[in-house]
């Protein structure tokens, strides 16, 4: 049987982590130790690691950790989003594979 919950982590912790990669190239402009946006990406990933940590007590690795390609998703839609980064269709249909796989995966768990 699969723990739902456990997904559910495992998908938070990858929007969690992809806010965190967001923050870092925000932050990547000036490099200080006082600089917010590295340090609050840094507790993200740090979050993201704790959340997924817990899921992994929960479920099986292989059911897991083919979610973890989705934060890739996450952060081309981030980028879009906040960064005004520019994605093609060949980035798209990427991305649509992506979750397509991701879904046999699950499927096939």
């Amino acid at each position: 049987m699969i723990d739902f919950f456990a997904i559910g982590l495992v998908l938070i912790s990858t929007v969690t982590g992809a806010f965190g990669s967001l923050l870092f190239k925000k932050g990547s402009k000036r490099i200080r130790v006082t600089n917010k946006d590295l340090i609050f990406g840094f507790m993200l990933y740090v979050m993201a690691a704790v959340t997924y940590i817990v899921a992994l007590k929960r479920e099986r690795l292989s059911v897991l950790y083919p979610l973890v390609s989705l934060a890739y998703m996450w952060i081309c839609i981030l980028s879009v989003y906040f960064l005004h980064e520019k994605m093609n269709s060949l980035k798209w249909l990427g991305i649509v594979a992506i979750v397509i796989g991701v879904s046999f995966i699950g499927i096939g768990a």
